[in-house]
């Protein structure tokens, strides 16, 4: 029998297609008129909108889609308490990973891997969770609540700060599960190279060269906008040999709402897509801004035509 998460490791290796991941849940569920929290966005639409988080789940897999992120980016302990929602940790996590598992056996034809994102975002006015320390123990806990909860493997989203992400990645891999890195880049105005998204003055080569030695089953550009891909990688190839996805962003964020504007059409997103599978990238998504109708172009763009090889089951 071959598990999900094995499945997901072979083809990131090299066996068949590339992988064809979901878009941006969060701004997804926006889009379907969801309101977002003023502070965790759609992290709390477990809570208030769980039919709606399902129904996305389930649109991204008929669009395609061979393996779904949680709604669990904005759901770590660092993020629920100045949310003022941290009593409900344990409750967003757990039911998140059910209602995923739900949509699959709603909406897929045959085993989906299902990954839990976890991010390190902090509100900068909270000084006790804006700390690795703090991060790092709020991880710990998320990370566990996933897997007890059935998550195939982890996605550590929105990696930007070097001291933060170690603490995110080394609390995550002590749960024994695959995990990705997903860095978050883009050339700021002015600057003479590509930075980390949030921070012009923090470098992404530095990023990538202190996460390159950790076990990863591949290293992502996520929530980068799509101009930036290309030199994103180039830094990525710099310092990791094993394999690397990409799912960027498109649209831009004006707290607590995405705004959807100038969002890149599908066909130009498979487009570029078909560029970077052919430079060697082995797994393609969308982030923020993205949603089933770009997941159905990458499948008609990526496809050979062939089986895709699902994970089978006994």
């Amino acid at each position: 029998m071959t598990s999900r998460a094995d499945w997901l490791i072979e083809r990131l290796n090299g066996r068949g297609d590339p992988i064809v991941i979901d878009g941006g849940m969060g701004t997804q569920l926006e889009k379907v008129g969801v309101a977002m929290h003023g502070k965790v966005w759609s992290g709390e639409a477990v809570l208030s909108n769980p039919d709606a988080v399902r129904r996305v789940h389930e649109d991204f897999i008929r669009a395609g889609a061979e393996a779904i992120i949680t709604n669990t980016f904005a759901a770590g302990r660092h993020m629920l308490e100045p949310g003022g929602l941290g009593e409900h940790v344990e409750t967003i996590n757990t039911n998140a990973v059910r209602l995923a598992q739900e949509a699959c056996a709603n909406a897929a034809e045959h085993p989906i891997p299902i990954l839990g994102s976890i991010c390190e975002w902090t509100f900068m006015e909270e000084s006790q969770w804006n700390t690795p320390e703090a991060v790092s123990e709020s991880v710990r806990e998320q990370a566990g609540l996933l897997q007890a909860a059935g998550v195939d493997a982890l996605a550590l989203e929105m990696c930007e700060r070097v001291e933060f992400t170690i603490a995110k990645v080394e609390a995550a891999l002590k749960t024994g599960l695959p995990l990705w890195i997903g860095i978050s880049a883009q050339h700021h105005k002015d600057a003479p190279e590509i930075a980390t998204f949030d921070y012009a003055d923090r470098s992404l080569d530095e990023l990538v060269r202190a996460l390159a030695r950790y076990p990863a089953i591949a290293m992502c550009v996520m929530h980068t906008p799509v101009p930036d891909v290309e030199e994103a990688l180039d830094v990525i190839r710099r310092h990791w040999n094993g394999p690397v996805g990409v799912y960027p962003e498109s649209g831009y964020f004006s707290m607590p709402n995405w705004q959807f504007v100038d969002v890149i059409a599908p066909e130009a997103l498979a487009e570029a897509a078909r560029g970077w599978v052919n430079s060697g990238v082995r797994m393609v998504g969308g982030c923020c801004g993205l949603g089933p109708e770009h997941v159905s172009a990458l499948c008609q763009a990526l496809s050979s035509g062939g089986s895709k090889s699902a994970p089978r089951e006994e």
